[in-house]
């Protein structure tokens, strides 16, 4: 990669020349898509929206957090309700690559909605190299789709540009700091959000555990790193598996699900160990999550598998 600075310079003027008219990029809040969503504003200006779908399908709280960042880097945006529209093309499915390719396809049509009403002909994406690795080309195996690579629909409709398509993780964070995007330090999220951490079908009652689940996770894990127990890792939350388990609660059976601590180390996300978490943070992490979800949580385990042979998600 260049230099950060004349990456960063490259990159505004190659969009300059790419998007003659008005743009529109999704804009999840994470670092792959602030930083293409800021370099396309340097380039363009209130000609790109950037628009952040609330599909139902996100962290605690990340909607107004993600608000608070576009503000902040001055970015014209919107933010689109579209968690029913979600839930519903999701009913029934549990294969993970249908959910990422349903998702990702309804992503582009909420934007070509979007894209109609703002008049833009262009999409935005914040593409990064692992992203189509993974995905397959004909030549690769397909590991896993991504939402905005296999999902995207052969009737797309506008021009595509892919600021960042040849970057990884690690490279898009230095710009990212470059850049002085809030999210530079955020852990990665995919695309496809809470689905692909609920194994088994997408239902709001399964997203609603799950998302409790990774919000308790990510708060303990930071608060273990920030009083010294552990370093920080590069990616952590919690995911809900499909299956039941016989439980206790008092001195009745209880029947309730499983939820799995998944927490890694890696530099640009194509290989990752797994965090070595010390046991009473673990401790920690279980007991409330038992607790506070008692009457849908009866088992908590920690995955131990690195990428690869397993992938970072779940899904």
């Amino acid at each position: 990669m260049l230099g950060v600075e004349d990456f960063v310079n490259e990159a505004i003027e190659d969009i300059k020349s790419k998007i003659t008219g008005k743009a529109i990029i999704a804009c999840s809040g994470g670092v792959d898509s602030m930083v293409a969503a800021t370099l396309t504003s340097k380039a363009i200006g209130d000609r790109l929206l950037a628009v952040y779908v609330d599909n139902g399908l996100m962290r605690k709280g990340e909607t107004d957090e993600v608000r608070t960042m576009m503000e902040h880097m001055g970015i014209n945006f919107k933010i689109a309700d579209a968690g029913e529209q979600f839930f519903a093309a999701l009913k029934g499915v549990t294969d993970p690559e249908q959910k990422r390719k349903i998702i990702g396809e309804k992503f582009i049509r909420v934007f070509e909605a979007e894209a109609r009403s703002f008049g833009a002909d262009t999409l935005v994406q914040g593409t990064i190299a692992p992203d189509w690795i993974e995905s397959g080309d004909g030549v690769r195996d397909t590991i896993k789709s991504h939402h905005n690579v296999g999902g995207l629909p052969k009737d797309l409709g506008m021009a595509l540009v892919e600021p960042l398509r040849d970057l990884y993780k690690d490279e898009v964070r230095d710009v990212a700091r470059f850049l002085g995007v809030e999210a530079s330090e955020r852990q990665p999220f995919p695309g496809p959000a809470l689905a692909v951490r609920c194994l088994g079908e997408v239902t709001p009652e399964n997203i609603e555990i799950v998302r409790e689940a990774c919000f308790i996770v990510e708060d303990e894990i930071r608060k273990a790193a920030a009083a010294g127990k552990m370093p920080l890792p590069w990616q952590y939350f919690a995911a809900l598996l499909p299956t039941r388990s016989v439980g206790v609660q008092g001195d009745r059976r209880a029947y309730g699900r499983t939820i799995v601590i998944r927490a890694v180390e890696s530099v640009d996300g194509m290989t990752a160990t797994y965090a070595k978490i010390p046991m009473d943070v673990l401790d920690v992490m279980a007991t409330r999550i038992t607790n506070e979800m008692k009457s849908q949580v009866n088992r908590v385990v920690y995955d131990i598998t690195n990428k690869p042979p397993s992938t970072i998600e779940w899904e």
